[in-house]
């Protein structure tokens, strides 16, 4: 591989890195129009343990953020394998930890996940954007 393509292959893999650091933050921070355009038009979001799978960036924006009404959440990402595939696509796993705090009448409940997300990228107009997302969690405490 040449200097070149080295390089250009670095700077894909931080773009694509930045975008999903933001996505993180968009979803902590609830700015729900910036994190869905983090998303195709056309992306699906699965979290098999909670027999989850939406198609559509407004399905997932509307769930995610109904979901997550009143509740205050970390999420953390760490250690990406980030695969370029093509000239427009690129796959990743990131290993990740969240901490999610639902409080009620009775008090809060606090749960940390664990896991990995395992996505599929596509540029769009310039962009990097999550076409497929697979939360698959290892461990959950409350």
């Amino acid at each position: 591989m040449n200097t070149d393509d080295l390089l250009q292959k670095l700077w894909t893999v931080e773009s694509i890195k930045q975008m999903r650091a933001r996505v993180a933050r968009f979803l902590d921070t609830k700015r729900w129009d910036e994190f869905g355009n983090c998303f195709t038009d056309d992306a699906t979001l699965e979290a098999p343990e909670a027999d989850l799978r939406w198609e559509g960036r407004a399905r997932i924006v509307q769930g995610i953020s109904v979901g997550m009404d009143g509740v205050r959440t970390v999420h953390h990402l760490h250690a990406p394998e980030i695969e370029i595939t093509g000239p427009d696509t690129a796959t990743g796993v990131w290993a990740m930890s969240d901490v999610l705090e639902r409080v009620s009448p009775q008090g809060s409940t606090i749960t940390n996940g664990y896991g990995h997300y395992v996505e599929h990228y596509e540029r769009q107009d310039g962009q990097w954007r999550i076409r497929s997302l697979r939360l698959e969690r290892l461990r959950i405490d409350i």
